[in-house]
């Protein structure tokens, strides 16, 4: 199933049904609500139908049978607003675990320091051990997410503006100490994130050793969506068409793999004890080879950026400087 935040007009956002092939979405709140037996609560929003459970999980599926039986017409998806899947996720983890990236993009950020007068170029890196031994990741901002056509505010510190596409996990229960083989059963289900990155900004800060700081950390810096897909329709280990478009101009083809550590891996790792929530959100790290920074080419103001991810869908965002 492709579960959507969406809002009509001026209403309240709430969960809808997708289906992108009849370009239908069904309100599952004003279904509930008509429906006897079904608790319309888990339906007010994302994160209420997540932290419902396996409860919310059954009457979602009897919802989906009443849709299907032909007794829902819905709306158009033209007629409504989307927005990001969680607005508001719990947490935002971040990893890097694609070993093309992680070779690739040190030598980019090398040209943009040379660029700034703060370093040299580079030729080549290797992958440092710990990239190998363990999933590194950060904790990104969970206030500065945005939805799907939606404008990205470009920071105003920044000159140097760049896309990464990232397949996103939607966690589905409370849970801890969680071991690789039960980590799939922790999934509530996948969307994309678009983890836009002030590279100049984040060049400068890297050489502090804490993290990006402001070259992630910004308003509209986490888009997601344009839906989340349940997990059932998605299978481990990642294997996925992926595609980036620049104003309708491919600029990356490739496919989910290359993963030092693959999702289940990641879930163990980052559970171990500490407790992870209904809701939070881990991003798979950039696919190798699907940022500007790899191929020193950047985002220019008005530039429309698409990811499509086979089996998701289509993440589309426009590039807006700030006066």
């Amino acid at each position: 199933m492709k579960l959507a935040t969406f809002s009509v007009g001026h209403e309240q956002a709430c969960v809808g049904l997708v289906d992108p092939e009849a370009g239908r979405i069904r309100d599952l709140l004003a279904l509930a609500k008509s429906t006897a037996g079904v608790d319309e609560t888990s339906f007010r929003s994302m994160i209420a139908l997540i932290e419902s459970g396996d409860a919310g999980l059954d009457q979602l599926g009897r919802l989906a049978k009443i849709v299907e039986g032909g007794n829902v017409d819905g709306l158009a998806l033209s007629q409504v607003k989307l927005h990001a899947p969680l607005p508001v996720p719990p947490q935002i983890r971040d990893c890097s675990v694609f070993e093309q990236h992680i070779r690739d993009a040190p030598v980019g950020m090398s040209r943009v320091r040379a660029s700034l007068g703060i370093g040299t170029e580079i030729a080549s890196s290797e992958v440092p051990a710990i990239y190998r031994s363990q999933p590194l990741y950060y904790i990104s901002n969970r206030f500065g997410v945005t939805g799907p056509d939606m404008p990205i505010e470009w920071p105003r510190y920044s000159e140097v503006m760049d896309f990464e596409l990232e397949v996103a996990v939607v966690i589905g229960r409370r849970c801890k100490n969680v071991s690789v083989e039960r980590a799939p059963e922790q999934i509530f289900g996948f969307t994309i994130l678009n983890d836009f990155s002030a590279r100049d900004q984040q060049a400068k800060e890297m050489a502090g050793g804490l993290g990006p700081t402001k070259g992630k950390s910004f308003d509209c810096g986490n888009a997601m969506g344009p839906w989340i897909v349940t997990r059932d329709e998605i299978s481990l280990p990642l294997d996925l068409g992926a595609e980036v478009r620049v104003n309708g101009q491919t600029w990356a083809k490739t496919r989910t793999k290359g993963m030092l550590h693959g999702i289940s891996e990641i879930i163990s790792f980052i559970s171990t004890d500490e407790t992870l929530h209904p809701g939070e959100v881990i991003g798979s790290g950039t696919v190798g080879g699907c940022c500007g920074l790899e191929m020193g080419r950047f985002l220019q103001d008005g530039d429309v950026v698409e990811l499509d991810v086979e089996r998701i869908g289509i993440l589309r965002n426009a590039i807006k400087r700030q006066v």
